[in-house]
């Protein structure tokens, strides 16, 4: 019967294989939001990075203790799992609440803590010059390096001649894709976290057919 002590055992385990899944996609979810963003700098994505590994972490501890049936692993597992459920639940629905004046300022603030030389990088794969249309100074924390060395951006040479949009009109739909890409993919998986915790607290309670009747806690 899918009730029975097997059942739950081999559910459980299964999906404690699932999380380690699930874990590894936070990760290069968040990895590939970070790396698309580049210049700024957003803890939210952090957050995500962070709540995947430690899904792993919680899965081999949450795996140990379903396939020993042990008590004191599934205890701390289950106490672990709804700590986490909470924390990537709340992460994943700020991730989807950030609108895009939030956006555009977390990335003014990465921009203006940044070097020129990883500006430099941004201008050249994302065909840009400076972040914005405004006239900023080079020592300012906002300006930008030259653009005119760019053959792309200005083939001719000259800051005249030069064609590129500001760097925040490229960064934006890749800013909004990585908050939309990791905020769905953490809140869906947390309602799987729900599932977890309530069938360890099912499986804690079930009794091993297989052992000693004395030695059930």
């Amino acid at each position: 019967m899918c009730g029975g002590f097997t059942c739950s055992k081999n559910a459980l385990t299964a999906l404690n294989i699932l999380y380690v899944v699930v874990g590894f996609i936070l990760i290069v979810a968040a990895v590939y939001g970070r790396a698309s963003a580049l210049v700024t700098n957003l803890p939210i994505i952090g957050g995500i990075l962070a709540c995947g590994v430690f899904l792993i972490l919680v899965s081999i501890l949450g795996l140990f203790g379903a396939i020993q049936h042990n008590q004191v692993m599934l205890f701390f597992y289950m106490v672990i799992l709804f700590l986490l459920l909470l924390v990537q639940f709340s992460v994943a629905c700020a991730c989807l609440a950030v609108n895009m004046d939030e956006q555009q300022q977390l990335a003014k603030q990465g921009w203006s803590r940044v070097d020129n030389e990883l500006k430099s990088e941004v201008q050249r794969t994302f065909s840009c010059c400076g972040f914005d249309d405004k006239i900023h100074q080079v020592n300012d924390s906002m300006g930008h390096p030259d653009c005119s060395k760019d053959p792309i951006c200005c083939p001719a040479g000259s800051r005249e001649d030069c064609t590129c949009p500001p760097c925040m009109s490229k960064l934006q739909s890749t800013i909004d894709y990585a908050f939309k890409l990791c905020g769905g993919i953490g809140l869906f998986f947390s309602f799987t976290e729900f599932v977890g915790v309530w069938l360890t607290v099912r499986y804690r309670n079930q009794k091993d057919p297989r052992a000693n009747p004395r030695a059930f806690l």
